[in-house]
């Protein structure tokens, strides 16, 4: 009798040793190819800067993608909970992806920091939703930034051309109802495929309508379609992006096109343009040394940036999570981390100051968007 109660001993140490020193497993869901790859490899370069080391516990990342498909973000998601038993999904990159694996995620009760900007990925928190969380600023948040912009401006009519999926959705319900709530008169409104290689009908129908200014609500280099025909038309309205085109290759697909055209962006975009005594100078900078150093001069963008903050995130909320469980008890250590995401206060990373809450599971408030003018392929901050 004594033999057994020894070996049973030794069994539930050695159980506990290795729930001890079990590593913490981190999904990745990202558009890396696909029409939103421009988001999906940005966001994979700043996870790959991510620590290997939070609290004494080694992180073990594990990367799927994709490819801009919310059927394979399901297909993904459910992996690397079921299979991987990953104790925490980073993704997906869009709107629509992020939308489809929230019962995927809700369902196997595992946390999830989303990089995409839907408001209604975590609006109302209810059900699934509580085990989701978002970094970058949401549609809301940015929509209000333009249309004070327009404001500021005496612009009275607005045009509005969108992706015809969840993120073009999201940016219309919000944009409409900041604008009407502020005098501005929508006086068209068009949607494109993510896919599609021409907007011409829409444009001209935009155009025919006379707004004094142009939103378009898309995000990576299909948004550079619907501004190079309505320069081609000839259009000489104020023309708005959203933050999901703040990248590079944006820049470089639209060409001198978008010369001028107005967008908010997260504060890490244009780290080094910030006053010395903004509160996000110090966290934009280290973001853009890291990724700079790493990637290059002039390689900063929203979606690094988000991606960066994910990063943020699961540094302040670890330690609090392995007060209450430790890894390889999944199931306690995925409530014990959502638990602690939950109580993330003044998180300081490149998008803004993070502030989680039971009802907010973003955090951010308005001095995490800034808006810049695209000049001669750079981001000139607004004073």
């Amino acid at each position: 009798m004594k033999r057994v109660h020894w070996m049973l001993a030794a069994a539930i140490g050695m159980a506990w040793s290795a729930a001890a020193h079990a590593q913490i497993k981190v999904g990745v869901v990202l558009s890396e190819t696909g029409p939103a790859a421009s988001l999906g490899v940005p966001e994979k370069k700043a996870v790959d800067l991510f620590p290997k080391e939070i609290a004494g516990q080694k992180i073990d990342y594990i990367f799927m993608d994709d490819a801009t498909d919310p059927t394979a973000a399901v297909k993904a998601a459910k992996r690397l909970v079921d299979d991987d038993k990953v104790d925490v999904v980073v993704g997906p990159s869009i709107t629509p992806n992020s939308l489809a694996i929230i019962p995927v995620v809700g369902g196997a009760k595992t946390p999830n920091v989303s990089l995409s900007a839907g408001s209604s990925i975590v609006h109302p928190m209810t059900g699934d939703k509580k085990w989701v969380f978002i970094t970058p600023q949401t549609t809301a948040l940015m929509a209000q930034t333009v249309v004070d912009n327009m404001v500021k401006n005496k612009i009275t009519s607005a045009g509005f051309i969108g992706f015809n999926d969840a993120y073009g959705q999201e940016w219309w319900n919000s944009f409409q109802q900041d604008a009407k709530a502020k005098g501005i008169r929508i006086v068209a409104d068009e949607r494109f495929n993510r896919t599609a290689t021409s907007v011409t009908g829409q444009v001209l129908h935009i155009v025919g309508a006379k707004p004094q200014a142009v939103l378009i609500a898309a995000a990576g280099t299909p948004a550079a379609l619907p501004e190079r025909e309505l320069k081609k038309v000839g259009y000489s309205g104020q023309i708005y992006q959203t933050h999901g085109v703040a990248n590079p290759d944006f820049l470089r697909v639209c060409g001198a096109d978008c010369n001028g055209t107005l967008l908010p962006v997260a504060p890490g975009v244009v780290a080094s343009q910030l006053p010395a005594d903004s509160p996000l100078k110090a966290s934009t900078m280290a973001y853009a040394q890291a990724y700079e150093k790493a990637y290059g001069k002039g390689t900063l963008s929203q979606f690094s940036a988000n991606a960066w903050d994910a990063g943020v995130l699961l540094e302040h909320a670890i330690p609090m999570a392995l007060q209450k469980a430790k890894p390889g008890d999944l199931v306690a250590f995925r409530t014990a981390l959502r638990d602690a995401l939950e109580q993330v206060k003044g998180a300081a990373g490149a998008d803004g100051i993070y502030n989680m809450s039971p009802t907010d599971h973003n955090g951010l408030d308005a001095r995490a968007a800034v808006m810049v003018r695209i000049e001669n392929g750079h981001w000139q901050l607004l004073k």
